[in-house]
């Protein structure tokens, strides 16, 4: 995966520069004022800052719809050429007017980096790594602003401090931006598959991952395409074909394919007996103690909280690598009905219908193995993988067709439709021993010995592809995906819009977007210097010989060094506790912190403890936020809209964001000067209150799963929750 580690990381400089940028306004807008005497224009000195954010909104509104036009990538490459010329002329800048040209220019690289990064990484990273990787953007953006104040305290402690050479050093780190953008960054491949380049799709792929074998995540782009339509989960018992037909009428089994020649396998419905059942009840009954939650975060987090705790990383590294049934290492296990346990469920069960149509399967695993004692002599569940086909590329390579997060492909025919296929998106639970009512549902027969089969459940939906070529074997899923391409790209993608699933992610993505800006982050980070200045963080270093104006910028620097460690906890969490967990653990200490600041502000407590109450109670603001409410906004509205669309609901959230932003900026000096630093950041508090509510109620969990699978289960919860 380093190949999508380093793309990733190189698409985050555009953040650097915007964290660059963000500090270097703060500390040189201090010159400003006296320069052009704006100590008693409040006004000026607040649109000075605001205009970067102006031009970032008035982009925002193109950039999305833009880059599904002409790419991700050329964008890119536009923010780091905007990044270069808004250096130069603010270098420049003889007026306060040619620095608000400049500023603008500013803005427009901020809008697009800001905007188009989150996505880029989202469309190029695995889905086991998405999250660390999109935190990178969090990361490098507090980095440049290290390197900023760290700049701008060694320029304070000279005799006539250069804002203009404050500003223009800008320039100097977006040439190494251009130069990435241009010769190193590829093309994002959902997008070169959205326009039918599927060779170059498959070069970028092949690329990213490290091997030649990308033929299930080739299939799931171009699955990706399609938005809308039924989706339903249904239940499998699925096992190689020769076995499971041995022991089964042919009458009640369906037949999956792989997406290349050779992959097969034979699946027998669950109906009546359904373990979902039994774990839907549980899920029902969460939601009638807590009416208001959005049945989407209890669907999507049914599928997180069975995960196994144990091994579930080796599973997410190795997830792409393997066969669907690695059957042939469990050689010499006998598997059997649990009859008995069978007709137990069914007593408890007898109302149960198939896992298509249930309501209460909105909330189940997706995934189900029952466990008991027979667990304990049947030996560890082997994994939902590919099984190894008659082709294969490399010679002895395992044809692999995970979609990554343990996340499996496979088609059947659609029996009411000629030609036409259902597209299937399996995932196992994997699991512990002796923990859960039930049985281990394999099969009897002769199998030669050869292991037990998966009881799974799985997202079916239409597929946008045909049957005759590919299940006929006379093409791989690139040739039969190039045959078929160019109607498949013809949809258009403004009609997604008004899906149910589509409108429901953008709730979500706009509501997260107004409640991060609202919270104040970027207004403190644009004023962090004059915020720790009214706070009194000068007599901390009064004994130093440092003026309040170096000091506030030095303890700017390590406030943003510190907040480095913090993001790198981000990272190791973010795929590994998940995005939800993340919001809902840091929004209280976010709230916490901003009650001790508020208090420190109200109770007299003296210059010094005041001080150090407010210094400590911004740092811990700062770092609790890149922990989860910094980056994860960002990244859910990179995941959660399907490919098609993804541009033009990007816009709408990022135009959201900046909308907010500029509110939040414009107003901080005049709020800081009217209700002083305690009801500037009650206000905060209270935002951050009402934040943790709304995730608690409407924000799923999406770790771990490709980004085709998150939109296929908002269509699912959107449909269902429209219903009920």
């Amino acid at each position: 995966m380093s190949g999508a580690v380093l793309i990733a990381l190189a698409a985050a400089i555009g953040n650097l520069l915007q964290g660059w940028d963000n500090a270097t306004i703060a500390g040189s807008v201090l010159y400003i004022k006296k320069e052009f005497n704006l100590q008693t224009q409040p006004t000026m000195e607040g649109l000075i800052v605001a205009m970067s954010l102006i031009g970032a909104t008035v982009i925002t509104t193109f950039s999305g719809p833009v880059s599904d036009m002409l790419g991700r990538r050329p964008m890119l490459i536009i923010s780091s050429v905007l990044y270069f010329l808004s250096g130069l002329v603010m270098l420049w800048s003889p007026n306060v007017y040619v620095l608000l040209l400049a500023r603008l220019l500013d803005g427009f690289g901020i809008g697009l980096a800001v905007t188009l990064v989150p996505v880029y990484i989202s469309e190029t990273a695995p889905p086991e790594i998405r999250g660390r990787l999109n935190t990178f953007p969090q990361f490098t953006g507090s980095f440049g602003m290290f390197l900023s104040y760290c700049m701008v305290f060694g320029m304070s402690l000279t005799y006539a401090p250069s804002w203009r050479l404050m500003l223009g050093v800008l320039s100097i780190p977006s040439l190494a931006y251009f130069f990435l953008t241009l010769f190193y960054l590829p093309e994002s491949p959902r997008w070169l598959v959205s326009k039918g380049r599927m060779k170059e799709a498959k070069q970028v792929l092949q690329r990213l991952r490290g091997r030649e074998d990308v033929s299930g995540e080739m299939a799931l782009l171009i699955e990706g395409l399609g938005v809308g339509g039924e989706v339903s989960i249904e239940e499998y018992i699925i096992g190689p074909d020769h076995e499971l037909a041995d022991n089964h009428d042919e009458k009640d089994q369906i037949k999956l394919y792989g997406a290349e020649e050779g992959l097969s396998w034979i699946a027998k419905p669950v109906t009546g007996q359904s373990t979902l059942g039994l774990a839907s009840r549980h899920g029902s009954m969460a939601n009638q103690s807590m009416p208001l939650m959005d049945p989407m975060v209890t669907l999507f987090g049914s599928v997180h909280e069975k995960l196994p705790e144990m091994g579930s990383m080796r599973s997410m590294l190795f997830s792409n690598v393997g066969s669907m049934f690695n059957i042939a290492e469990n050689q010499g296990k006998t598997d059997h009905w649990d009859e008995e346990s069978q007709k137990d469920e069914e007593n408890h069960m007898s109302d149960g219908d198939s896992g298509a149509e249930s309501d209460d399967n909105l909330r189940s695993p997706l995934l189900s193995r029952q466990g008991t004692n027979a667990e304990t002599n049947m030996g560890p569940p082997t994994s939902l993988s590919m099984r190894q086909g008659s082709n294969f590329a490399n010679g002895g390579e395992k044809a692999s067709m995970g979609i990554g997060g343990g996340w499996q492909l496979a088609y059947r025919k659609d029996e009411k439709k000629e030609g036409a296929l259902k597209r299937i998106y399996l995932h196992e639970e994997g699991g512990g021993t002796g923990s859960r009512r039930g049985s281990i549902i394999s099969l009897h027969g002769d199998a030669h010995g050869e292991g037990e089969f998966i009881h799974a459940a799985a997202l079916v939906s239409q597929s946008v592809l045909r049957a005759e070529s590919l299940l006929g074997g006379q093409q791989s899923i690139e040739e039969a995906v190039e045959t078929q391409s160019e109607i498949v790209t013809k949809k258009s993608g403004w009609k997604a819009l008004f899906e149910p699933g589509v409108k429901h992610a953008l709730i979500v993505g706009v509501g997260i977007q107004i409640l991060q800006q609202f919270s104040g982050i970027n207004g403190v980070l644009y004023y962090t210097p004059q915020i720790l200045e009214q706070a009194g963080v000068g007599v901390l270093l009064s004994n130093m010989g440092i003026g309040s104006d170096s000091a506030s910028f030095l303890i700017s620097a390590v406030t943003t060094l510190l907040m480095l460690p913090s993001i790198g906890v981000a990272m190791r969490l973010m795929d590994l506790s998940g995005r939800r967990w993340l919001l809902l653990a840091t929004l209280p200490v976010l709230l916490a912190s901003l009650i001790v600041l508020v208090l420190g502000n109200v109770i007299n407590m003296g210059e010094v403890m005041h001080a150090v109450i407010s210094t400590v109670s911004v740092v811990v603001y700062f770092c609790t936020f890149v922990m989860g409410f910094g980056p994860i906004p960002n990244i859910l509205c990179s995941e959660i809209f399907p490919t098609s669309v993804r541009g033009i609901c990007i816009a709408i959230c990022a135009l959201t964001f900046w909308i907010g932003d500029i509110i939040v900026t414009y107003s901080l000096p005049v709020m800081l000067t009217s209700i002083g630093l305690g009801g500037v950041f009650g206000i905060y508090a209270v935002v951050c209150a009402l934040a943790w509510v709304f995730v608690f109620l409407k924000v799923p969990e999406t770790k771990g799963m490709p980004l085709e699978v998150i939109t296929e289960f908002f269509a699912v919860g959107a449909k269902k929750a429209a219903t009920e």
